[in-house]
């Protein structure tokens, strides 16, 4: 992948939908979310047009706090996995991420700073106050290899008006199978987070 990525969703959209271009601008993915689904089923195309179905996510349980997310190729192969820490998720978002058909997890998602996070959800809620929120706070998530404790990617979120706006930056070694897990991680966690702040 050519990082940095930009991630972008209008606010106001009936159906979550989430633009990735790479650093050339090109298509990276499109993701739409099904409406009304009770157990989460999420399809990731390669653009705009849908296409060409590149994954779909799919939850293991219908509702919980520890739900793990299941990334599977338009093919069927395996991608990989991610999942809420449950309770330890309210305060700061925790998520663990896993390799294909491996139940420990190689990478964790941590929220850098839980504040920006509140305060960004807290002024989004006020009118007309909310439409600048997007300019005030920007939370962070860093995913970090377990094995070294060393960053390998971070997701910030960027200033805008009526959308959401996210960029996402390599700072240490992937290999490609391992950037697309992440990613796909990632986007997973705006998805779950967003209600959030």
């Amino acid at each position: 992948m050519n990082f940095p990525l930009s991630l972008r969703f209008k606010l106001l959209a009936l159906t979550p939908q989430i633009y990735v271009n790479d650093a050339a601008e090109q298509p990276v993915f499109y993701v739409k979310q099904k409406m009304f689904k009770l157990r989460e089923k999420i399809e990731v195309f390669r653009d705009e047009s849908r296409s060409q179905l590149f994954c779909t996510i799919a939850a293991n349980k219908i509702i919980d706090w520890s739900a793990r997310y299941f990334f599977t190729a338009a093919d069927g192969a395996d991608l990989g996995s991610v999942g809420r820490r449950g309770m330890r998720s309210l305060w700061r978002a925790s998520y663990d991420i896993f390799a294909p058909a491996d139940n420990n997890a190689d990478f964790e998602i941590r929220e850098e700073n839980p504040w920006a996070k509140i305060g960004d959800s807290f002024l989004g809620q006020i009118p007309i106050v909310g439409i600048f929120a997007g300019y005030m706070f920007h939370p962070r998530y860093v995913v970090t290899r377990k094995s070294t404790g060393l960053p390998v990617l971070r997701l910030t979120k960027r200033s805008a008006l009526f959308e959401g706006k996210f960029i996402i930056e390599k700072f240490g070694d992937a290999n490609e199978q391992e950037e697309v897990s992440l990613t796909l991680s990632l986007l997973m966690l705006i998805l779950l987070e967003k209600n959030r702040g």
